[in-house]
């Protein structure tokens, strides 16, 4: 086992934590997010960061120890640096473009995709084939990524569609005459 849940969460400068009735709140450059953490587990902060500490072992609160000293990490991380998301459109005629609140994908329909910008996202088009998602929540950065990237999933044959940068398409071969 990992005990990742043993190493407390170290704040860097500029961010400050709170905790109270359950829920800790992490304040810094990028923002404010806040978390609910689980009954069965304590939370104290002092100066060398934030500790989680079960109530008791069993092995239900061994497996929520890491889950919740890992999501006050995302927190600290997401205030303090932030998260970021790169997807590559691939596909003749494919582009995307930040119109105001909304994000418009050419795909190759006979329509515009129109996405609208969710709070506390934010989205550039450096070019019109890379769309970099950023924000400083890390499941909202993930969501908002999965679901432009399912407006047009990587098709395994030519390749096109949306993918995210690190992502590896399994290419197949074509109909053999």
């Amino acid at each position: 086992m990992s005990r990742i849940g043993k190493k407390p969460v170290l704040l860097p400068t500029g961010v400050t934590a709170t905790v109270k009735d359950r829920e800790v709140k992490v304040k810094g450059p990028k923002g404010e997010l806040s978390l609910r953490v689980v009954d069965g587990i304590d939370v104290t902060v002092d100066k060398g960061g934030v500790t989680l500490t079960p109530t008791e072992m069993t092995d239900d609160l061994r497996a929520k120890w890491g889950l919740q000293r890992t999501l006050v990490n995302n927190l600290v991380e997401g205030v303090s640096k932030g998260f970021a998301q790169q997807l590559e459109i691939a596909g003749v005629g494919f582009r995307a473009a930040v119109q105001g609140k909304n994000l418009q994908l050419q795909l190759g329909y006979s329509h515009d995709v129109v996405y609208p910008i969710p709070a506390g996202i934010d989205i550039k088009c450096e070019k019109p084939t890379l769309i970099l998602v950023s924000g400083s929540d890390k499941q909202k950065v993930g969501q908002v990524a999965a679901e432009i990237r399912g407006f047009r999933k990587p098709e395994p044959y030519k390749g096109k569609g949306i993918k995210y940068a690190e992502e590896k398409i399994r290419r197949k071969e074509g109909k053999k005459k």
